[in-house]
């Protein structure tokens, strides 16, 4: 069985994602060195490292979805204008954007979801742990859980990735780091929706119907 100690080893001797080292120590039976290796040949090691550079090229990508009626707009920024200019970080740009259309997001990481609105959230999921009657001693437990349910929902970077599932964005982020070899990062969005925000007026045709036979 791999140990979080492990896992944390490995991280600070790679700098790769936690999530990554769990599954280099999986495929090597928990062998540390082989794990090192593991991640070495993937480039994932190297990508960590890169994640610390200044990104500023890069582009602004939009991306309209059925036949107009969702719009996005999003920022990803590499270090040289040369990969910003190429196939593989294009192709990143408008996944990225069809991600976004798709599943919604809020923010881009963790890191922005606002206190305020997390301790509301939480507060919810405090009273719904108990009216389904958990015992008090497991509801902490239970609602961290469920936080990080909700950072899947409106998490960019936490999102399981629509064209593959068993990845989320950020895990495909550092995949694309490493084959690229520049520093990448998502910094901002924009999602636009016909209609957002907007309160409809909904007709009753049937009772317009009788009251003018009145």
């Amino acid at each position: 069985m791999i140990t979080a100690e492990q896992v944390k080893e490995l991280r600070e001797r790679t700098g790769a994602g936690m999530m990554d080292c769990k599954k280099a120590l999986d495929g090597t039976n928990g062998n540390i060195e082989a794990a090192i290796d593991f991640l070495r040949e993937k480039g994932l090691a190297a990508a960590a490292k890169k994640a610390g550079r200044v990104a500023a090229e890069g582009l602004v990508t939009s991306y309209i979805h059925g036949g107009g009626r969702i719009g996005v707009l999003v920022e990803i920024n590499c270090e040289t204008d040369f990969v910003a200019a190429t196939d593989e970080f294009k192709s990143f740009c408008k996944d990225v954007a069809m991600q976004i259309a798709a599943a919604r997001p809020e923010f881009v990481s963790k890191d922005e979801v606002p206190s305020d609105k997390l301790d509301h959230e939480r507060k919810i999921l405090r009273a719904q742990a108990l009216a389904e009657g958990k015992p008090e001693k497991i509801v902490d437990k239970m609602v961290e859980g469920r936080i990080e349910k909700y950072y899947k929902e409106v998490c960019l970077l936490e999102q399981p990735f629509i064209k593959d599932t068993d990845k989320n964005i950020s895990q495909l982020l550092t995949e694309k780091i490493a084959k690229i070899g520049e520093n990448i990062s998502i910094r901002r969005f924009s999602r636009y929706e016909v209609g957002e925000g907007i309160e409809k007026v909904q007709v009753d045709l049937a009772a317009e119907v009788a009251a003018l036979q009145k």
